[in-house]
């Protein structure tokens, strides 16, 4: 196995720069490129003012200061040139297929043979993202949770023409990036379906969220009183902070492509479709759900709606859990669980599903009927509770 040195990472964006500075902080040499010098001046300045912040609280690697770190870092807009030396590329650009596929190829006609392409898509398949490439045994996906200086999992996934050096290759650089909240999880998803272990399982309750959203929207229900109704009180931003966070954007993308690729129940609500014509796109725009033009909003959660019905939420969940099980995704669902901890700090599904399976399906059964949404169905592999042997 070769040794990787030289990291690039292709989009510093809002994932892209926090992934660049993980990687500075693991000691590679690491080149940001992006479509502009204006968002990677940004991100120069993220990483600078993280390692700096890093330095003074005695967090970066004993003996070094942050300036060591920064001499290694390289920035430039030509992608083509940049990966020549590349042993490794992480790709964290919009989530289109059609644009991941050009940047895919590129980066392999212009990269040494020994280099990895690792995509740090949401949800878009690997096969897919390299399809037309001149190496698919080296493409891979790398996906991090945001921010990625914080959040510990890291899921390395395998197209269908994935090699297994590159995936050990994905699995020993995950596992080599610092964490600064807990250690680094790095689970292999083994069969390539869309969105993974953790954004597969917690996709479906988007459905219900649009259900939410639009219902909220049209009786004129004030967003903090919806965000304490389906807030998680262990996660760290509340759901509608977080949603903004993320970007409304990259929320209206990823259903669309989960209607093309898993149901058309998935198919983005009224309000999404509203804000990302309005330019309400969050944090990026400063309005989202709420307004961050004097920085991350702090809802007051001290008043519910009293419309949301959260055992729907856990019971969705534990049934994509089961599917995730059935197409080989994983193969335990302890695994969903701890990806789901290490990737957005709350409690996963399937211990609680082992207990209370029957009553997830009840569940399930009434709402599919109510939304008109057919895919929320309970699957048989929950009905029956045998995915509990599957540890």
């Amino acid at each position: 196995m070769r040794k990787v040195k030289n990291i690039v990472v292709v989009g510093v964006g809002a994932m892209g720069k926090g992934i660049a500075q993980v990687c500075l902080m693991a000691g590679y040499n690491v080149t940001l490129v992006d479509i502009n010098d204006e968002i990677i001046e940004n991100a120069v300045l993220y990483i600078e003012n993280g390692l700096n912040k890093l330095e003074t609280k005695g967090k970066l690697p004993e003996g070094l200061k942050a300036t060591d770190l920064l001499v290694k870092m390289k920035k430039t807009t030509n992608l083509s040139g940049a990966v020549k030396n590349a042993d490794f590329v992480i790709e964290a650009i919009i989530e289109k297929l059609d644009i991941k596929k050009i940047t895919c190829k590129e980066v392999i006609d212009n990269s040494p043979d020994h280099c990895i392409f690792a995509s740090n898509t949401s949800s878009i398949r690997m096969t897919d993202i390299a399809e037309g490439c001149g190496k698919p045994e080296n493409v891979i996906g790398m996906h991090f949770f945001n921010p990625a200086p914080l959040m510990p999992l890291i899921e390395i996934i395998a197209g269908e023409k994935s090699s297994k050096e590159a995936m050990d290759v994905g699995v020993e650089v995950g596992e080599s990036l610092p964490c600064l909240r807990g250690e680094r999880y790095v689970p292999r998803v083994l069969t390539d379906r869309p969105g993974f272990i953790v954004n597969r399982v917690l996709a479906p309750g988007r459905i219900y969220s649009d259900y939410i959203y639009d219902l909220a929207d049209e009786k004129s229900i004030p967003w903090e009183q919806i965000d304490a109704d389906i807030s998680n009180p262990e996660a760290p931003m509340s759901t509608l902070v977080l949603a903004d966070f993320v970007g409304r954007d990259v929320s209206l993308h990823t259903a669309e492509y989960y209607a093309e690729t898993l149901s058309p129940d998935f198919e983005p609500g009224k309000l999404v479709r509203k804000q990302v014509a309005e330019g309400k796109l969050g944090k990026k725009t400063g309005q989202g759900f709420y307004d961050w033009s004097k920085g991350r909003p702090k809802p007051d959660l001290s008043k519910k709606a009293g419309i949301v019905n959260p055992l729907v939420y856990t019971a969705i969940q534990a049934n994509e859990g089961c599917r995730v099980l059935e197409e080989g995704i994983c193969k335990s669902w302890k695994v969903i669980d701890k990806a789901i901890m290490a990737g957005m700090n709350f409690s996963g599904p399937m211990k609680s599903a082992t207990k209370n399976y029957k009553q997830m399906a009840e569940i399930l059964e009434e709402y599919s009927t109510k939304l008109g949404k057919p895919y929320l169905k309970p699957i048989k592999l929950l009905k029956s509770g045998k995915f509990i042997d599957m540890v």
